[in-house]
């Protein structure tokens, strides 16, 4: 199969090698091959006339009035001695069990292949044409039509007799009949005719345009794109026309339909046949050019052509010149289309050789992509096809890609093909690893590898490391993260970087590297040791992963070195492992490492690390002063007089400020803010939160001399102390600054005051009324007494308890009033309600 292929390849390629170069790198859209076999011994001796086309067989009409009946391969199954002269036209019905043969000596046969029934009539004329009913096999469709002069028409009536009518005459020879369904067309000198065998009615008459041109030798071609639409191609011009239906209010005298041309339009060369492919059309065309040695025209190649019908023009979509044999000596009525409606296959009939076009399929397609070097493309169509792919082996194709891709020069796209390409095939793998080795191109290939399920042999993977080793440290790195250890022996790796270092000791890479390979081959001491040493990021992860907290206990100062933040968190989140305890002390001689931790420490728990607390005042007095009075105010284990010491030795007034007042001396502590920090703000604030009379007068007392604290009380102490105390102690004549403002402002705080008073009042007196009156309208609500059985006396009050009026006892101290025993018992205290009623 795979060579009939290659043989048509090839004859497609010999039929059309002369196309026009401009289209070169467009992809054609037919192939061809010649039909041979029993075909190529009858047209040595003889010459086709016609052809007819059925989805099952081919039948071929030659010039010394033979038919041969044919396979799809043009291998003879049939042979009919029909006459001594050409055959005309033959004619198959749609089952291809009935056959019509007319000859140019006036012979018409219709006869059944399977069966002795037919007819046959000589005529006194030649008979062009001859044409079945399609469904001529059922019984009730037995008809035929043949063009001579005249149309006639044949049927078989319940006689079994054939009875014949004139459909059309004087208008010269028929020269092509076409019968789909219930519609006939015909052609002669003047033009088309269609005719309606069901209503027996002439619907449409197309003249022909090239008046000029013999009909003999420009004859007609006439194809049915489906059973309504007829394409008509006479001399260069082309019209499709459509028959429809008349609207049932306009036909009067007029066939029930009509012919509407929907296109038209002129050809370049002269039509020798037409036929449909889906929307489109395929035409064979007659070829004539001028030539320069000559004063006659020369007959050039035919042309088939796939057009793309417009309503005033046509679009080409393809080209091709075929190579017929002896086209020099043929005539445009020489050639025909003819056509198969189950598959797109196109047949084009000379004289002396048949050729069949098909629509190219994917497998064309990939050829022609991997012809003009398209590798990506053919590679993607192969992939797309691969369930239906007869020919190509995509990993054939993608072989062929990567070879061309070397040859380039263009390694890495080259390495990256392999991927897709070789698949789960490791000896391919393995072979085109050695050839990239061979070429000096290990490293494009390397990061392509299997490294998967599917796995090369480990000595394929060490090749590719010591390669990198030799020529390229940091790719050697990446292929050490990149490549799971078990790829390869990783104790010849580890000796090799060994002997590496041994000629670069400090090569930081290298250094990393055996680090990594130490923790694959579990040798995390190794591992921790060498990242400790070069303050790799990735020794926090190392310890976290593989719990190495016994192994850092003595490395606890060079984490911290390396990075405080990490190493801290590292070591308060383990606590389990490595106590506080022990780490204070292997921090004991790196006080300012020490007080990192325990600040973290205190940070996270404020009683976890307490009886650190006293060693981390002078922590924080001599590290980190501005954590220190947020620590004194956070902790409850400090002890305050070595506090108090170690900030008075050092002058930290702030702090001392607040021991004082934590102490209890906050006379002490305000003179401070006074003397040492001359701030009347803070001094203020710290007034307002002892909230103590004392320190206001201390504090009034202290600032009375000076204008800038009195400015500074007169602005802040109106709500807390009255301004009139402090106004009456001011010597008379003192300048104060901004002094106006600050009395302003009094005044505006004073009437802020009232207003507010007045606001809260207002919305005290409006909450009092609500509620009253809402008491009220309780209180004036019914109340449901049951104890009606007997003729007794009921109080009831607003609380809603009840009494018998004997039960009461007599008046209070308010004549004529009485009050609830148990609610006035609730509020005197307990069990004097019993002693009320007792009285």
């Amino acid at each position: 199969m795979a060579e009939v292929e290659e043989q048509g390849r090839k004859q497609s390629e010999e039929f059309t090698d002369e196309s026009e170069e401009e289209d070169s790198e467009e992809e054609p859209k037919l192939k061809y091959e010649r039909l041979s076999n029993g075909v190529t011994e009858i047209l040595q001796k003889d010459a086709a006339s016609c052809m007819t086309v059925h989805d099952k067989f081919l039948a071929l009409g030659t010039h010394f009035g033979k038919v041969f009946l044919l396979d799809i391969q043009g291998n003879v199954t049939q042979k009919f001695e029909i006459s001594s002269v050409k055959i005309n036209q033959i004619s198959l019905d749609e089952s291809g069990e009935h056959v019509g043969i007319c000859s140019e000596d006036g012979k018409v046969q219709v006869f059944g292949l399977y069966t002795r029934e037919g007819f046959h009539e000589n005529f006194d004329c030649p008979i062009k044409v001859v044409a079945l009913h399609p469904q001529f096999t059922r019984s009730n469709y037995k008809q035929f039509v043949t063009g001579g002069n005249k149309l006639l028409l044949y049927e078989r009536n319940w006689l079994n007799r054939w009875k014949t009518s004139v459909l059309h005459e004087g208008e010269g020879s028929i020269t092509n009949i076409q019968w789909r369904a219930n519609l006939i067309a015909w052609a002669n000198n003047v033009g088309v005719k269609i005719y309606d065998i069901s209503t027996k009615q002439r619907i449409t008459n197309v003249l022909r345009d090239n008046v000029s041109l013999r009909p003999d030798m420009y004859p007609c071609s006439l194809c049915w794109k489906d059973n309504t639409t007829l394409i008509v191609g006479w001399g260069t011009s082309i019209k499709i026309c459509v028959v429809k239906e008349r609207n049932p209010t306009e036909m009067r005298d007029l066939p029930s339909r009509y012919v509407e041309i929907v296109s038209a339009f002129e050809t370049e060369f002269f039509i020798s046949g037409l036929a449909p492919l889906a929307d489109q059309l395929v035409t064979l065309y007659f070829v004539k050019e001028n030539s320069d040695h000559m004063d006659e025209d020369f007959r050039a190649r035919p042309r088939l052509d796939i057009i793309q019908p417009l309503p005033e023009g046509c679009e080409e979509i393809s080209s091709d010149a075929l190579t017929v044999r002896n086209f020099q000596d043929n005539e445009c009525r020489d050639y025909r289309l003819e056509h198969s409606e189950g598959e797109s296959l196109f047949y084009i009939i000379s004289p002396k050789d048949i050729v069949v076009a098909k629509e190219r399929d994917q497998d064309d397609h990939i050829d022609w992509l991997l012809e003009k070097k398209k590798y990506e493309e053919a590679l993607m169509a192969a992939e797309i096809s691969f369930k239906n792919i007869k020919r190509h082996d995509v990993q054939k194709i993608g072989m062929a890609y990567i070879n061309h891709l070397v040859e380039k020069g263009d390694y890495d796209n080259a390495a990256r093909k392999c991927q897709k390409v070789l698949g789960k095939n490791m000896e391919l793998w393995e072979n085109e690893v050695y050839r990239f080795k061979t070429i000096g191109q290990l490293k494009a290939i390397s990061q392509y590898l299997p490294r998967g399920d599917l796995r090369l042999r480990p000595a394929i993977y060490e090749m590719i490391l010591h390669e990198f080793l030799k020529t390229d440290y940091e790719g050697f790195a990446t292929l050490i993260r990149e490549w799971p250890g078990e790829l390869y022996n990783n104790m010849a790796i580890v000796q090799a970087v060994t002997d590496h270092l041994k000629r670069d000791p400090t090569n930081r890479t290298l250094l990393t590297t055996l680090a990594e390979l130490y923790t694959y081959d579990q040798r995390y001491d190794r591992a921790l040791e060498i990242y400790l040493r070069l303050r790799h990021k990735d020794v926090y992860q190392l310890i976290h992963k593989h719990n190495l907290f016994s192994s850092i206990e003595d490395k606890i100062v060079l984490l911290m070195d390396f990075d405080k933040e990490k190493a801290v968190d590292m070591l308060l989140d383990n606590e389990d492992k490595l106590s506080t305890d022990r780490v204070v002390e292997e921090l004991a001689d790196r006080p300012e490492l020490l007080h990192v931790y325990l600040h973290k420490l205190f940070k996270r728990d404020h009683h976890k690390g307490q009886k650190y607390h006293e060693r981390q005042i002078v922590l924080y007095a001599e590290y980190d002063r501005p954590n220190l009075l947020p620590f004194l105010r956070d902790s409850t284990h400090c002890p305050l007089e070595k506090a108090l010491e170690v900030c008075q030795q050092r002058n930290f007034v702030e702090e001392t400020v607040f021991l004082l007042s934590r102490m209890g001396n906050c006379r002490r502590a305000l003179q401070m803010i006074m003397e040492e920090l001359e701030d009347v703000d803070k001094a203020i604030e710290f007034a307002k939160e002892q909230d103590d009379a004392e320190l206001w007068e201390d504090l009034i007392s202290y600032s009375i001399d000076k204008p800038p604290f009195i400015t500074g009380l007169l602005n802040n102490i109106g709500t807390h102390v009255d301004p009139i105390l402090l106004i009456h102690r001011i010597k008379e004549g003192m300048e104060i600054p901004n002094l106006r403002d600050s009395l302003v402002k009094i005044l505006q705080d004073y009437n802020l005051q009232i207003l507010l008073r007045e606001g809260c009042k207002k919305i005290l007196v409006a909450d009092s009324l609500s509620l009253l009156q809402k008491m009220h309208r309780t209180q004036m609500k019914g109340v449901r007494v049951d104890d009606m059985a007997k003729p007794f006396s009921v109080v009831v009050f607003h609380c809603r308890h009840m009494f018998h009026k004997e039960c009461l006892p007599s008046s209070g101290t308010i004549p004529g009033v009485q009050f609830c025993n148990i609610c006035s018992a609730k509020r005197r205290g307990p069990g004097s309600g019993i002693l009320e009623m007792k009285k």
